[in-house]
């Protein structure tokens, strides 16, 4: 008999948790937003950031026609992370590599419980890895079984001198077991030669078979049969992981169920699972949905790492459940799972895919037994996500929202018309492709204004805040200087809804923005509003509407941080709504300097031209208040329209943070910057002379000097400096940032031949519209 393999803890970490792996809102932000967020929290090297907003993490053609037969292409799969994990108590962001929607959402959730709880505690086994050496025709099984014993050291130095330096690092073949099976037919014994190898930090597949093969002749010359098969096995219970969770009870309540009720629905599930084999398959699935992820994301054989498991389930001679659940003395739920986890951090696919190296480096493991633990953490979370999801408010509901996008996907919706696609799916209840199809047609429809069977007088009255873009000026009209701005046809719209004649029990302020996943109820306390709070809470406090009890839905239209005064287009938006709703009777002038002080939370020193073009909606030459000065704005007629493309970087523009960089460089050196300011100011009153009277190259060359006088107060980054050259490239007249910079939106004068521009900036991948200024 071989003795139970010794479990041992993992090192702790030295320092408490950090909470380096909590991302509140994570899913909120774009994905450029979110790389950039992880680069800020050290997750990310520089080198990592760069490759990912890049793209050049992906795998290459050439470099795929290297790793397998007959290469046509590469094919895609999502990396998401998975967040808030505390394993031994250490933080960890873990990348996921799975294409089912709701398995990253539910693992970062269910992470979240058990970090409150004290996060997982994980052990392991030694990592070994076993070679079988197949022993037929034996003349003496018993004498032969015996030969192999007093031979061991022979064979374990035969097979360690095969591979020298996996011994050098500290592996190579430990042990050597034997096992008997009967032929079938009566036809006498097979003997099978186990040979234990531990494999240091290589998956070591190849190396065990190399081993199998290379002591095989000595192996027949022991025991006087014929060796057959040679080869590893992929049942890996030499190399085990227990991870174990504790949650105490109160902490499982919601979705109206308290928590000893969960905890007892979990533990019922689970008891379903162990003595039912087709309940098992479905459990045991739900745990390797999390353990793939991770095997897929660190270029393991997910394939290998299935199989173990699944053997695994079936030692006893009936297949069951990988976990067990129970109730501990003090009332909580305690799950456990002990699976075999057989995994490298070192080998061909490190090398051969980027991805899976930049991966290894996010997830930080600095073992293979550490990445074994970790996956065995996240096998363990998925299980209870699933079970908790099961027995309060099933599986389907915790699917609908991501369920939702990939059937909108699947039914044709195009970018543009995507979320709208998928908001009035999910309104509908019936999650199915037809049912999409059918609401893309209806949206395509209503876009091009030939749906006769809507009627407006059924849709709540949306108010309005206008996107604008700024052709000339920006930063240097902080400082006083002229700027010109206009409104381009993306906008915000708000609608107000007061409680029916029932009442409400819970009074208060809802915000609701669909498309961007936001639900919030305003803090009457001002102290304890978030920053997005703190802008509009401004609004309720000084119209005396805090108390009232209300529902504002906000439809954007206009992205979030791309330079294209998104937060003022809100601000005027709701401002608006309010107006119309409760009768205020605001003046233009009034909603402005509401809007204003909006502006001034969101962004600290703005300079005002954001609110007034989202309030006014219309080309104008401006000048903030300044010195006494009252703020000038002068409205600018065309004879027609200027042709422009509006390019979008993806990458959030932080107007507070670059305007409070130019301004901390302007006290260090006032001289120098004040010149730019004035340079600034120049190129614009001559751009107002060359919109007025259509000159456009004189305005194309205004908007390239302009920019690069931007990109000298550092307020450029490399993809907006990437979409200027572009949009030149193509055709552009002129090219430059808009707004804060530091990312954003770049605009470009595009008379002749705009979608070729837009192609250009699309195939890069960014995106990009045409637009037409007056």
């Amino acid at each position: 008999m071989t003795p139970e393999p010794t479990m041992q803890p993992k090192i702790q970490a030295a320092a408490t948790p950090s909470d380096r792996s909590r991302f509140p809102e994570f899913y909120k932000l774009s994905v450029t937003d979110r790389v950039r967020v992880m680069r800020e929290r050290g997750w990310l090297s520089e080198a990592d950031y760069q490759a990912l907003i890049s793209g050049e993490h992906t795998l290459k053609l050439n470099n795929a026609d290297k790793m397998i037969e007959n290469v046509v292409g590469v094919m895609g799969l999502p990396v998401g992370l998975g967040l808030n994990f505390l394993i031994n108590g250490r933080d960890y962001v873990i990348p996921l590599v799975v294409e089912e929607p709701s398995i990253v959402a539910a693992l970062s959730s269910a992470a979240k419980v058990v970090r409150a709880a004290g996060g997982f505690t994980v052990e392991s086994t030694e990592s070994l890895l076993i070679g079988q050496i197949q022993v037929v025709d034996i003349p003496n099984v018993p004498k032969a079984q015996a030969a192999i014993l007093q031979h061991k050291a022979e064979l374990l130095n035969l097979a360690n001198s095969l591979h020298p330096q996996m011994v050098a690092r500290g592996g190579g073949a430990r042990d050597v077991e034997i096992h008997v099976h009967p032929l079938p037919e009566g036809r006498g014994d097979m003997l099978v030669v186990h040979l234990l190898v531990d494999t240091c930090d290589a998956m070591g597949a190849n190396l065990v078979n190399t081993m199998c093969e290379g002591t095989a002749s000595l192996v027949e010359s022991i025991t006087g049969g014929k060796v057959f098969l040679r080869i590893l096995s992929n049942l890996t219970d030499r190399a085990l992981v227990r991870a174990k969770m504790v949650v105490p009870a109160d902490k499982l309540a919601g979705k109206g169920f308290d928590g000893d009720q969960v905890r007892d629905g979990v533990i019922l599930a689970n008891d379903f699972a162990s003595v039912d084999p087709y309940r098992a398959a479905t459990h045991n699935k739900g745990v390797m949905n999390g353990i793939d992820a991770v095997a897929l994301a660190t270029g393991n054989d997910w394939r290998a790492i299935e199989a173990a498991a699944h053997a695994y389930a079936a030692r006893s001679g009936r297949y069951t459940s990988l976990t067990r659940w129970y109730k501990g003395p003090n009332g909580e739920l305690v799950g456990e799972i002990e699976v075999p986890m057989k995994v490298g951090t070192v080998g061909g696919p490190l090398q051969s895919n980027p991805t899976v190296a930049l991966n290894h480096r996010l997830l930080g493991a600095r073992s293979a037994r550490e990445l074994a633990e970790v996956m065995g953490a996240v096998g363990l979370a998925q299980n209870f996500s699933a079970l908790r999801a099961l027995v309060t408010e099933g599986i389907q509901q915790g699917h609908m929202t991501l369920h939702a996008r990939s059937v909108a996907l699947a039914a044709g919706a195009t970018p543009d018309i995507f979320e709208t696609v998928v908001e009035r799916l999910i309104e509908t209840g019936e999650i199915k492709i037809w049912k999409a199809q059918e609401i893309v047609v209806q949206v395509r429809k209503q876009s091009r204004r030939e749906l006769d069977d809507v009627d407006p007088a059924t849709m709540a009255p949306r108010a309005q805040g206008h996107g604008k873009i700024i052709l000339l000026g920006e930063h240097a009209v902080v400082y006083g200087s002229h700027a010109i701005a206009a409104p381009v046809p993306l906008a915000i719209e708000a609608s107000v809804q007061e409680p029916g004649s029932d009442g409400d029990t819970n009074p208060g302020v809802d915000l609701i923005i669909p498309r961007w996943g936001v639900e919030s109820r305003l803090h009457k306390n001002p102290e304890h509003r978030d920053s997005f709070q703190r802008s509009l809470g401004i609004v309720f406090d000084k119209l005396g509407l805090t108390e009232r009890s209300m529902r504002i839905e906000v439809f954007p239209n206009v992205p979030r941080g791309m330079g294209l005064g998104g937060s003022a287009a809100m601000a005027v938006a709701v401002i608006r709504a309010l107006d119309q709703h409760f009768k205020l009777g605001l003046s233009d002038n009034e909603v402005n300097a509401l809007a204003f002080e909006c502006e001034k939370v969101a962004h600290g020193v703005p300079s005002g031209i954001d609110n007034t073009v989202a309030t006014f909606g219309e080309l104008l030459l401006y000048r903030r208040e300044m010195d006494g000065e009252p703020a000038m704005m002068r409205t600018l007629t065309l004879d027609k329209p200027i042709p422009m493309v509006i390019g979008i970087s993806g990458k959030e523009s932080l107007t507070a943070k670059t305007v409070g960089g130019v301004r901390s460089a302007w006290r260090k050196n006032p001289e120098l910057y004040e010149t730019i300011f004035k340079q600034i100011d120049q190129l614009t009153l001559q751009g107002v002379e060359a919109v007025q009277n259509y000159q456009l190259e004189r305005l194309g060359d205004l908007m390239n000097v302009c920019h690069g006088l931007l990109n000298a107060l550092r307020v450029s980054s490399w993809e907006i400096e990437e979409m200027v050259q572009l949009c030149r490239e193509h055709g552009a007249l002129g090219a430059k940032l808009t707004g804060g910079g530091g990312g954003g939106s770049i605009i470009a004068l595009a008379p002749e031949h705009p979608e070729r521009i837009v192609a250009a900036l699309r195939e890069a991948g960014y995106q990009a519209m045409e637009v037409s200024i007056g």
